[in-house]
């Protein structure tokens, strides 16, 4: 129901607040993710990792969920960060991922009373999407042995976007309100104003209060856009974001011009990749 209390109805005062809030809230999964869970847990000796990983990652927020479970259990381990679904699923195990997530709550089931919030979550889902096909694209054309973990952290990149349609709809669409109103203000602007915090800001304190892996941290850090897996990611999600109303955006030529000089073609090749990846997909949630 729309006045369910589970909601955040008016903005905390600040970072902090915003952490507790979100670390009070479980993260529900899209829908098809729920079935596909219930699908596997009926043939759960069939089941492996792999085959298990390709039904959920598609999902971010299941993809989110997973990850932060993972490294609560690896709190105070030594070792690299676990990085890709399916690595987390090894390292839980089919059974005990099946104890622990047999139930998911839905988003929408959530948001059923919030119909205009849902569509903004499906929206920034279906540009998640778009983000990590071009970076997945990316990484293939540059022959990167981490492709999967960077298809990977262009699809999260903007997960707390994301839960903010979940659990503050009444917020997220005042956002959306005042951006359509007044199109020439900054985001950051209009989020600082709406939630006294921007999108960015709660994303990194987030990530590192979960321990996600660097390369979700570093990927939506301005500082660390030097290194060409985090150009490979930043990338993606701006050719996707400019892009997402069509390909006549004024900031796309100067997107063009950086996929370009990642990947070492020359401006119609990079457009011609750009295309070839920008295949169109039904919402499958």
């Amino acid at each position: 129901m729309a006045n369910d209390p589970s909601f955040i109805r008016s903005p905390p005062a600040d970072l902090a607040g915003w952490l507790a809030a979100f670390e009070a809230r479980d993260i529900p999964v899209f829908e098809s993710t729920v079935l596909a869970i219930a699908d596997a847990s009926e043939v759960e000796d069939d089941t492996d990792a792999h085959s298990l990983a390709e039904s959920l990652t598609d999902d971010p927020l299941m993809t989110l969920k997973l990850l932060r479970h993972v490294a609560e259990l690896r709190r105070g381990r030594q070792g690299s960060d676990v990085e890709t679904v399916t690595a987390a699923l090894v390292m839980i195990g089919i059974p005990p991922f099946f104890r622990v997530f047999a139930d998911q709550p839905s988003v929408q089931t959530r948001l059923q009373a919030w119909p205009e919030a849902l569509q903004g979550l499906l929206a920034v889902g279906r540009r998640a999407h778009r983000a990590a096909r071009f970076s997945l694209g990316f990484a293939v054309h540059r022959m990167d042995h981490d492709a999967a973990v960077l298809h990977e952290a262009a699809l999260l990149h903007d997960f707390v976007e994301m839960l903010l349609w979940v659990h503050a709809p009444a917020l997220a669409l005042d956002i959306a309100q005042r951006q359509r109103q007044q199109p020439q203000l900054r985001s950051q602007q209009v989020q600082r104003e709406v939630l006294n915090v921007t999108l960015a800001e709660l994303e990194q304190a987030l990530m590192k209060r979960w321990r996600l892996p660097e390369l979700l941290v570093s990927s939506t850090c301005d500082e660390a856009s030097g290194s060409p897996q985090v150009r490979n990611v930043q990338l993606a999600v701006r050719v996707s974001r400019h892009s997402a109303l069509g390909w006549d955006n004024p900031a796309l030529p100067d997107d063009l011009d950086a996929v370009a000089a990642l990947l070492n073609l020359r401006n119609a090749a990079a457009l011609e990749l750009l295309h070839e990846l920008d295949l169109p997909a039904a919402d499958a949630w």
